[in-house]
């Protein structure tokens, strides 16, 4: 099921995305999701704090900022729903839409699906290895993506982290090395107390760790950990992934990998294979968050992947 259904979460080919696919796992049982087109999709906009939003459509959570100097956006979906997304950041942004910067949280196609319609306008920025990997042609899981267009490419690129001045705030980027993947940043509104974590962050279910591109299951807990010593207790979260979140929704989302992470390795110790761990799961309080795009089998195999490689 895995990979089949990574397909779908890194490139919807019914959102127009640049991807063809020459793998298909036989082990694969489950019917993947009807794929939606653009005309379906509604843009919902949520009220973060401060000047800051959440939008949710089709693809990863996008944050808006509004304000004075225009709109700063973080991430973007997929192509066809730019015109849908631009309405949205119009309606909150009243009489100044115009987006000045276009942040990615890192490069996978769901998040970066829209840079080639945003980058006219848009300054965009993300670490340097977003800018490597939309770039060039890159192999997720059997799946080829093929490079964005390169007015989609990110023009200002940092290694460690930036800050961003803009909307009467320090807006500080910060890179989140070898946890879901290579290319990974945070987003903090210093003013705002708003944190936008991208896909360092499924809330309230098991996360897509791409161990191909730099991504890791022990780093990723350890970035989880780093990012909530360093936020305050009232701040609110936009995730990559699933409804808005509070510090106490983070702290519980680290919990459940270091404790899935630890079983895992406890069985690895005791010489089980895969096969035995997923016959073996996991307690029932853990039932639910394998209701979302990876499930209890496919989390099991990334930790067990990730611990033995």
């Amino acid at each position: 099921m895995l990979r089949i259904a990574l397909a779908l979460f890194i490139c919807l080919p019914a959102l127009g995305c640049q991807k063809h696919s020459d793998t298909v796992d036989p082990s694969d049982e489950k019917t993947p999701p009807p794929r939606v087109g653009a005309d379906d999709v509604q843009i919902k906009a949520t009220e973060a704090a401060g000047n800051v939003y959440m939008l949710e459509g089709q693809g990863g959570n996008i944050g808006v900022s509004v304000g004075a100097d225009g709109v700063l956006m973080i991430d973007d979906q997929f192509a066809p729903l730019a015109p849908k997304i631009r309405a949205a950041i119009a309606n909150l942004a009243g009489a100044n839409p115009n987006i000045e910067y276009l942040i990615n949280t890192h490069f996978h196609g769901d998040h970066t699906g829209g840079n080639a319609e945003f980058g006219e306008e848009a300054r965009i920025v993300a670490h340097s290895n977003v800018r490597k990997r939309v770039s060039t042609t890159q192999k997720v899981l059997g799946n080829t993506v093929e490079p964005l267009p390169e007015v989609g490419w990110p023009v200002i690129t940092y290694d460690q982290a930036v800050n961003i001045h803009f909307n009467g705030e320090e807006i500080k980027l910060i890179h989140l090395p070898t946890g879901h993947t290579d290319s990974d940043s945070a987003i903090l509104f210093t003013k705002s107390k708003v944190l936008h974590m991208g896909d360092q962050f499924f809330n309230g279910r098991f996360p897509f760790v791409d161990l191909d591109h730099g991504g890791d299951v022990v780093g990723y807990a350890a970035n989880v950990a780093k990012v909530i010593e360093m936020v305050p207790a009232d701040i609110k979260i936009i995730p990559g992934h699933g409804p808005l979140a509070s510090i106490d929704d983070l702290r519980a989302f680290h919990q459940t990998l270091v404790e899935t992470t630890e079983i895992v390795r406890e069985h690895i110790d005791a010489g089980k294979t895969l096969e035995q761990i997923q016959k073996a799961g996991l307690p029932a309080k853990y039932e639910s968050w394998g209701s979302g795009f990876i499930n209890i089998d496919s989390w099991l195999a990334t930790v067990h992947k990730s611990l033995t490689r």
